[in-house]
């Protein structure tokens, strides 16, 4: 069974929010191996929350807007199978659970186009006010907006 069709069946019963993200990797991400550098990892986390968003049809421009900020406090990645010069990567990334008070959760894996896995992280944020840097509730518009996707029999 492929990863994308094992997404299918389980991503309704298991009440979940995921989106992929595809990036092909390019020279100057690799080492002199050939071979995703570990440090740019982060970075493709990164690309895949801001889709995720998107896929939300918020990006973080508009939750800035909102006067809140969202900084990593927390960040996790298991190195299975080293991505490589010209692979066409996808970046899967997952809210499990929803977002209570200030916390937000992240879990992403990176597959190869043969759909391996080759990487797998998790990524906690914070939402915090951005006048005073306080901890703050989740915008109540974004919790509204993921709440579908966590009700009993969505």
């Amino acid at each position: 069974m492929t990863w994308k069709i094992l997404e299918k069946l389980t991503q309704p019963h298991h009440k979940m929010f995921t989106a992929d993200t595809q990036i092909r990797i390019h020279y100057a991400l690799t080492d002199q191996m050939g071979v995703v550098y570990h440090g740019h990892y982060a970075q493709f986390y990164e690309i895949g929350r801001a889709e995720w968003l998107r896929k939300l049809n918020y990006s973080y421009k508009d939750i800035e807007a909102m006067g809140v900020i969202m900084p990593v406090v927390d960040i996790h990645s298991r190195f299975l199978r080293p991505a490589k010069y010209e692979d066409l990567i996808t970046v899967r990334t997952t809210l499990k659970e929803m977002p209570l008070h200030h916390k937000i959760v992240f879990h992403h894996e990176i597959y190869n186009e043969q759909g391996t896995l080759l990487n797998t992280g998790d990524v906690t944020l914070y939402f915090m006010n951005a006048k005073d840097m306080k901890r703050c509730e989740i915008p109540a518009i974004l919790k509204e907006k993921l709440a579908g996707y966590f009700e009993t029999g969505q």
